[in-house]
């Protein structure tokens, strides 16, 4: 069932038996998102109701749910687990003005439509939708389908990367496996569970980063906090850190152009525990650990991707520092309706600047960037730093070691106490300076400090991008505890005129 390519944003396949069918079910049902529409097309008999009842009930996770034609109730409605979604036919539909009557408009927020023969809502379809045509080919058997699947407005791009994944499959041996939807992060990558033949992987979709608008000198917010493009670096860094005995994702199959990876699967098993969670303390020491063997490696800052092909990583230089923090200015102050003059800004960056110029210049090593709960696994079964599985490192960085200790005891999604905090600093520090005599602990303090104070500033900003562009209002609620985190930090003697500019300027989470 390899598809081939059949335009801009179609692709064609043939259903040559149920098989078939299940397997296009089951990846229309991965790339499904509420609000999407679906319409159906074909003759009569060519299969739309059969796909229709076969998805529904995929999604139902029951493969004997009644699943009726709605050809004489026009509309049937469905409370799936991932969305309500309506099943229409719109056969008997003898003129648009019956299509007002059947209660669209009234659809629950994030509702799913199948919606059959939609020839009799021509020019009334919004632009954004998804298209699969069946046609029957009875020369090939009285099974079989040609299906032709057509993204329009915004579907394009996914339909695109629809048959893209399916040929990543078909092509690594995985096109058999059985996919079950993760939960993702604040990204635009997707995860998803394999199983195949007893044995579970984990893919990761991760479509190439589209730049966005220039901000400063023409150049992209991604470009000057120097964020991944595509899957290389994840590829370089899972392969560095394998290499020195962290427990990173095994690469199993790859395609470095289509940003598609089948990886180990870590399990579930996390560094937190309770509800609402909390750090596990024993796994929180073993997560210091691994710092503690990263940071007394000399690490290279060039790293093979695949034959022919380096991955070299960024510094984490003064302008990526500095605009991450501006995302404050940009985001937070704005979501908490406070404006920003030029001044106040001005004087943010110079206090910034002069902050972050020992944390800049000090020694370089891997900086991960995202080392913190969520990225963490718990694999009891390993020894010493292979209990701690390593996640989401695709935008490590060449930077100062404090960071990613800063990551770790200021957690933004978990409560790390004042006490927990200063014991597993103390166990770090101790940690590198019997290995290494001229470690300054205070000056390491103040650059854990700093770090840690511009990792809160970012994340406030973050935060609130999230819910006022993306719409994913559930990251505010962690508002609070990483303001705490950035008062914890402002306290240092270092930051106190930085300290008095944001008690002057900037309010805290409701």
């Amino acid at each position: 069932m390899l598809p081939t390519t059949a335009g801009d944003s179609s692709h064609a396949m043939v259903l040559p038996n149920e098989e078939a069918l299940q397997r296009l079910v089951k990846d229309i049902a991965i790339a499904l998102e509420p609000g999407d529409l679906v319409t159906l097309s074909g003759d009569l008999g060519a299969g739309k109701t059969t796909f229709a009842r076969a998805l529904i009930r995929h999604l139902a996770g029951d493969p004997a749910i009644e699943v009726p034609s709605p050809t004489f109730t026009l509309l049937q409605s469905y409370e799936l687990p991932r969305f309500p979604l309506v099943h229409a036919d719109l056969y008997r539909i003898s003129g648009t003005s019956e299509l007002a009557e059947l209660g669209f408009e009234d659809l629950p927020a994030g509702t799913v439509t199948l919606l059959e023969w939609p020839d009799r809502a021509a020019g009334l379809l919004p632009p954004d939708r998804l298209d699969i045509a069946f046609t029957l080919a009875p020369q090939l058997g009285l099974e079989h389908r040609n299906v032709l699947i057509t993204g329009y407005g915004s579907f394009d791009a996914r339909a695109q990367r629809l048959a893209a994944l399916r040929k990543f499959l078909d092509q690594s041996a995985y096109g058999d496996a059985e996919r079950a939807p993760l939960t993702g992060d604040a990204s635009t990558r997707a995860y998803e569970r394999l199983a195949l033949e007893g044995r579970r992987t984990i893919l990761m979709n991760a479509p190439r980063r589209a730049d966005g608008p220039p901000v400063r000198n023409g150049r992209p917010y991604s470009a000057i906090a120097h964020l991944a493009e595509d899957v290389k670096p994840f590829v370089a860094l899972a392969n560095g850190l394998r290499e020195r005995g962290f427990s990173a994702p095994e690469i199993y199959a790859v395609d470095l152009a289509g940003g598609f990876l089948v990886l180990e699967d870590l399990g579930d098993q996390t560094v937190v525990a309770g509800d609402p969670p909390a750090p596990i303390e024993t796994c929180y020491q073993a997560a210091v650990d691994v710092l503690i063997a990263l940071h007394r490696l000399d690490l290279p800052g060039t790293l093979p991707v695949a034959p022919g092909t380096e991955h070299v990583m960024p510094s984490y230089d003064m302008d990526a520092l500095l605009i991450e923090a501006e995302l404050l200015l940009d985001w937070y102050l704005p979501y908490r309706g406070v404006p920003v003059s030029a001044s106040a800004r001005e004087t943010f960056l110079a206090l910034w600047r002069e902050a972050l110029t020992p944390a800049v210049a000090a020694p370089r090593t891997w900086v991960l960037r995202d080392f913190h709960s969520p990225n963490l696994l718990w694999l009891p079964e390993r020894a010493d730093i292979g209990r701690v599985g390593i996640l989401d490192f695709q935008d490590a960085l060449m930077g100062p070691s404090a960071y990613d200790v800063a990551s770790l005891l200021q957690d933004a999604r978990v409560d790390v106490s004042d006490d927990l905090e200063v014991e597993l600093l103390g166990r770090y520090v101790r940690a590198l300076r019997e290995t290494n005599q001229s470690f300054d602990v205070a000056d390491f303090v103040t650059i854990y400090s700093t770090l840690a104070a511009q990792r809160a500033t970012k994340i406030l900003g973050i935060f609130a991008r999230l819910d006022r562009r993306d719409g994913k209002p559930q990251y505010l609620r962690h508002l609070p505890r990483v303001w705490g985190y950035l008062r914890r930090s402002l306290a240092h003697p270092a930051l106190a005129l930085l300290d008095s500019w944001y008690m002057a300027h900037v309010p805290q989470p409701d």
